[in-house]
């Protein structure tokens, strides 16, 4: 596929793909007779594993570390998986942080909902206090 195909593709603009190449988080793209970037399944779906874990909110240095180790070979298993832990245990992290917030919203959105209703019937519907 062309460099054009895969940005469609995938939704990254070509200089995102170049760029993701020339600071190393994937491996070098094979070229073709012209010299253009030729991706075929691998490199596709290095695109696609990066565009996942940048999604995600994996830091793009976490990420360089771990497509170094993929090309190392099957000796940096264990430095590869303990990398993935890593991040898994920050990634779920930040999952509780943003349940927390978003069930925050629901407290807010709620709350309002109700004095919203207790504004249209003020004397059936109990003053409540809001916390911040």
């Amino acid at each position: 596929m062309t460099i054009r195909e895969v940005s469609q593709k995938y939704g990254l603009t070509a200089d995102t793909l170049r760029y993701y190449e020339r600071i190393g988080l994937i491996p070098p793209v094979p070229r073709n007779k012209s010299g253009a970037r030729d991706y075929g399944e691998e490199s596709c779906q290095w695109v696609e594993l990066m565009k996942c874990m940048r999604a995600a909110g994996v830091q793009i240095e976490a990420l360089i570390e771990y497509a170094a180790l993929a090309q190392q070979g099957d000796d940096t298993l264990e430095a590869r998986r303990a990398l993935l832990v890593r991040q898994r245990e920050q990634l779920t992290a930040r999952m509780e942080d943003m349940q927390a917030s978003l069930d925050r919203l629901d407290y807010k959105i709620d709350l309002y909902t109700r004095r919203i209703a207790r504004r249209d019937c003020p004397a059936q519907c109990p003053e409540e206090k809001e916390k911040p």
